[in-house]
């Protein structure tokens, strides 16, 4: 409903900023009444072509756009001046409503007025301007950037991984914070301010994608359970609202997809009763206590067993006892070194109910590495309501499918002011799970993830620098450059390649320009 009257708020403001314009460049006043067509329409006053009316309608591509509209709408009027350039974006197109009213008397409208920048600031502020708004319109719908901070999916993804994730693969999502600053998530770097108007928002809505999420897919998505109000200078400690689009991104690899049942067994995870087959590069990796007669070096720890410092520990000041994260190739590696006395995995037996656990509730007596059996909803499901159900699915109803949920002192539920014991769900569900089975927040302890909150697939890493090595030649993971992320096998780089085709390209672009002279 907000994003309807901000869009009405638009139409009224600019016909009682613009009418008597329409009229002094040949048009017809209420013109400037007509949503869409007015658009059109103000495109022939200022000379620009009619496809630009679909940039206005673009959310966050339309924040640079406007801009632009003020400044032409004054140009076209014969306000070149760089105040008038300034006064036009400063005043946020109010500017409009002074040459409308104020000294409309004066102004002489310029129908052939030449579209290229009377100036090269201006040239060079227009070419910025554009290609702030194409790489928007690529961030925001097609491919985004995106760092890997911890190490939940190692050794699939690395910490220190640059990605690219593609939005058109489960198909893009239209922002639902329409009024924010281009490609900056929910907060301005280096000031801790919001990067969006709160409480303006789209309602959810998604182009059509290629694929739907398939079961052990590496999915990027948006934190489910972020909702603190823990930043901003709020120290309430109460949880506030966040609109989907600014939570915080989340990778991790769906390993259930809805209308599954999912169990974690001593760290495996079991589907519809059977064992899950992970792709050839997923690693998952368990916490180890390990017994040596002779310490190890950092160099065996980080290089031999490839683990990373932050995951190995020193229990005793002999060295002689760790807890380690490995995987299993580097686990009975390290089980066969002579200097290791024993070897054991520390699993933690289901039971005993640990609050952190997901459905956080007494009934659950589950932990990270024996869970479940626990089903995956999928849309159009109907489930019957009650006390060994609830637990699971009544942040479903009431924050992820915005119902009203209330629960009498008798026990009887209501939802959107009906009694009721069955719900029917609205969208799919999804298990998000790191493959660093013990040092990942995952699905275990917030629960499902839906559809509305899945951002985009990583399909490429471009760059990967290893925090562990401060020399160049061993800082950036050469064999990491221009690999994909999915795919079977060890990974490829195809950054000779891509050197390759830069090289043609430029000897290319030489010759052409030899030939010209």
């Amino acid at each position: 409903m907000n994003w309807i009257i901000f869009f009405l708020v638009v139409q009224v403001l600019h016909f009682a900023g613009t009418w008597k314009l329409y009229k002094k460049a040949g048009r017809k006043s209420w013109e400037a009444a007509i949503p869409v067509y007015n658009a059109v329409v103000l495109m022939g006053i200022i000379n620009r072509p009619k496809w630009w009316v679909i940039l206005l309608f673009i959310p966050v591509i339309n924040l640079l756009i406007f801009p632009v509209i003020w400044v032409e709408i004054a140009r076209s009027f014969r306000k070149f001046d760089t105040k008038d350039t300034w006064l036009a974006i400063l005043s946020l197109g109010f500017y409009n409503f002074y040459l409308n009213y104020v000294i409309f008397d004066q102004l002489k409208y310029n129908a052939n007025r030449s579209i290229k920048p009377p100036s090269k600031t201006g040239e060079w502020v227009s070419s910025i301007t554009f290609a702030i708004a194409a790489a928007t319109f690529v961030h925001t719908y097609i491919m985004q950037p995106f760092t890997i901070p911890t190490s939940s999916l190692e050794k699939s993804l690395l910490i220190g991984d640059f990605l690219f994730v593609s939005k058109f693969h489960y198909g893009a999502r239209v922002p639902i914070s329409p009024i924010a600053l281009p490609m900056v998530h929910d907060s301005i770097p280096g000031t801790g301010l919001r990067s969006y108007v709160k409480g303006i928002e789209f309602p959810y809505m998604r182009l059509p994608g290629l694929q739907k999420v398939k079961r052990n897919d590496i999915v990027v998505f948006n934190w489910p359970s972020d909702s603190l109000a823990l930043m901003w200078g709020d120290t309430s400690d109460k949880f506030t609202y966040k609109p989907i689009d600014k939570k915080t991104n989340y990778v991790k690899r769906c390993v259930g997809i809805p209308g599954d049942s999912l169990e974690i067994k001593n760290g495996y995870i079991y589907i519809n009763g059977k064992k899950t087959v992970l792709p050839d590069r997923a690693k998952p990796q368990f916490n180890y206590y390990v017994n040596t007669n002779t310490p190890f070096t950092a160099d065996e720890i980080i290089h031999t067993y490839n683990v990373n410092p932050s995951e190995a520990s020193v229990l005793n000041q002999e060295r002689t006892e760790y807890f380690i994260n490995l995987d299993k190739e580097h686990a009975l590696m390290m089980k066969n070194d002579p200097k290791v006395v024993s070897i054991k995995r520390n699993i933690e037996a289901k039971g005993s109910y640990q609050p952190d656990i997901f459905p956080h509730d007494p009934q659950y007596a589950w932990s990270q590495d024996n869970y479940g059996p626990i089903y995956i909803p999928a849309k159009g499901d109907k489930v019957t309501l009650d006390k060994k159900s609830l637990p699971f699915y009544q942040r479903i109803i009431s924050e992820y499918e915005n119902n009203d949920f209330e629960i009498k002192d008798n026990g009887d539920i209501y939802i959107n002011g009906v009694k009721t014991d069955q719900y029917t769900f609205k969208q799919d569900y999804f298990w998000m799970m790191g493959d660093n089975r013990q040092r990942s927040l995952d699905a275990r302890f917030w629960g499902y993830t839906p559809f509305d909150h899945v951002v985009g697939k990583p399909v490429f890493i471009w760059m990967s620098l290893d925090q562990n090595e401060t020399a160049i030649n061993k800082k950036v993971r050469w064999d990491r450059l221009f690999t994909t992320v999915g795919g079977d096998g060890k990974p490829k780089s195809y950054f000779v390649y891509f050197l390759v085709a830069l090289g043609l390209y430029y000897v290319g672009k030489e010759v052409v320009k030899r030939r010209k002279k």
